[in-house]
């Protein structure tokens, strides 16, 4: 959704480099384009005058540090700005000291809130809570009915005792029963059965109107929520803060939920909804599936949109997705120690890297990849199931010794995948490039990377007689063509060879966030 953003704030921040020092016509200069590239992703005008003047006054101040160049001075600033826009600091659920803690849900039709309420209750069973969610949306056709199977595909119990307008459309406007007093009963049984949370879904409609209004404050009174939702779609601009707007004046509510920030809409209702409504972003969903959901932090966001990942939802993600026991063995054999690493060992490290999601989801959260986004953007899942039939359709034995795979076990392979030889082949050695290097990687030396231990690889020429030399142009030099059955190291597997130089920029500009910083810095 960002991508746009963050090129444009990419370039501006690479007309910085090089200078000495920050001018008053390059603050001008780089609030002219911050301002442009924010308008262009339909960020509230009010929003954007107040973003800027602050980035202006702050670049002028005396705060600026002697140890930043101009370019991460700027950065440091306008990541500071984006955190505080996005609303400052991380917003928690409120659980009411008596349970049932009850959560209303709001929002227009079409913005989501019936998955969402799924995706909602999902999240609460997995922090140890027993949600119950409550199908007080009686008037769009079928509600219920979708409540009922998300709740079902969830694990999560649904409280539906009318089954409202299951009809035709024609009978939109005369629902079977009676929102409110469903939303009522619902506190009571989940007393009853012993819920700790009541989500409650209510009704929408395509747009604001005075009975839509009414009655969600008819359940709101009915049910006295300790936490109102406005459930927001992504997509829909400048219109989300218009709409989230006449909500605070009708309805009232805590927070708000972002819904399809996997979209590819430009993104100002994410950084505009916060300041202009006073109310902060508490969780974000970004994809179809349930577990596609997570409380918002403002300041990753602020890291996203400026090309510097996301470490800490990745470093979460892969805690509750990798067995540390596993993965602790893999490592070992990587480091030289327990056995070598095989191939059985990476399809199960690969498959559960997959458990977090697409890959170039999760490639995406990696700092310094925004000179990669079309290459990841361009990652076909389909390729991995390829790899994957490859090694299952090896013996035990040749998962552990890849070694051993000859022409003939290589074209049984294929025969058995339903893949060509070519692409066994080009597995198998790209398998064994890539774990030379992570097994440098595992002994804290890796050649030919900056900034990292380990004697550089010097280009050899060749001194045969009649024979072909390394060209001394760097560009023709890297349009020769690669040996027969080499890969370069730094490949994907099963997809294209990705750009060395724009890899060792990225591995340059790696930086620890913070919070990690200090723990690896001070190990006490």
């Amino acid at each position: 959704m960002f991508d746009t953003l963050q090129d444009r704030l990419a370039a501006t921040f690479k007309n910085l480099r090089g200078k000495g020092r920050l001018s008053e016509a390059d603050i001008d200069a780089t609030a002219r384009e911050i301002r442009v590239a924010l308008l262009e992703a339909d960020v509230n005008l009010s929003v954007v005058k107040d973003f800027i003047t602050a980035i202006k006054e702050r670049a002028r101040g005396a705060e600026l540090s002697g140890a930043l160049n101009p370019a991460q001075q700027v950065i440091k600033i306008v990541n500071e700005e984006l955190v505080a826009i996005l609303g400052g600091e991380t917003r928690l659920l409120r659980f009411a000291k008596r349970p049932p803690t009850v959560i209303m849900l709001a929002g227009l039709q079409g913005s989501g809130k019936t998955t969402l309420a799924a995706k909602l209750g999902l999240w609460l069973k997995e922090q140890g809570h027993s949600p119950l969610l409550v199908a007080a949306d009686l008037q769009r056709p079928n509600a219920v009915n979708q409540l009922q199977v998300v709740g079902q595909r969830a694990g999560v119990h649904v409280y539906a005792p009318d089954p409202g307008n299951a009809s035709s459309r024609s009978d939109i406007d005369q629902p079977s029963g009676d929102p409110v007093a469903v939303a009522r009963s619902s506190i009571a049984e989940a007393e009853r059965r012993l819920y700790d949370v009541v989500i409650v879904d209510t009704a929408g409609r395509l747009g604001v109107d005075a009975e839509m209004m009414q009655q969600a404050v008819d359940i709101r009174d009915a049910v006295h929520p300790d936490e109102v939702l406005f459930v927001v779609d992504a997509m829909i601009g400048q219109d989300a803060v218009n709409t989230a707007n006449a909500f605070a004046e009708g309805v009232g509510f805590d927070g708000v939920v972002l819904t399809k920030l996997d979209g590819d809409a430009r993104g100002g209702a994410a950084l505009s909804i916060a300041r202009v409504t006073g109310s902060p972003i508490m969780f974000a969903s970004n994809g179809e599936a349930l577990t596609d959901f997570d409380v918002f932090h403002p300041d990753r966001m602020a890291s996203r949109i400026l090309g510097m990942g996301d470490m800490l939802t990745l470093i979460e993600q892969a805690e509750k997705t990798f067995d540390a026991e596993q993965s602790a063995k893999a490592a070992a054999k990587l480091a030289g120690h327990g056995g070598e690493f095989g191939l059985a060992d990476f399809l199960q490290q690969m498959q559960m890297v997959r458990k977090m999601g697409p890959l170039s989801k999760v490639f995406g959260m990696l700092p310094g990849m925004g000179d990669l986004k079309d290459r990841i953007a361009g990652i076909d899942e389909r390729d991995v199931d390829h790899i994957e039939a490859i090694i299952h359709s090896m013996t035990p034995g040749e998962r552990e010794n890849p070694k051993i795979i000859d022409g003939s076990r290589r074209a049984r392979i294929a025969k058995g995948a339903g893949v060509e030889v070519s692409e066994v082949n080009t597995l198998i050695n790209r398998f064994f490039e890539a774990r030379k290097m992570m097994s440098s990687l595992a002994s804290g030396s890796v050649p030919g990377l900056p900034g990292l231990p380990g004697p550089r690889r010097q280009p050899t020429r060749s001194k045969k007689k009649g024979g072909k030399g390394v060209s001394g142009n760097p560009a023709k030099r890297n349009a020769a063509p690669h040996p027969a059955g080499h890969a370069e190291p730094a490949a994907a597997f099963g997809g294209e060879e990705l750009d060395k130089a724009a890899l060792e920029k990225a591995m340059a500009e790696f930086q620890l966030p913070p919070e990690l910083r200090s723990r690896f810095s001070n190990p006490n």
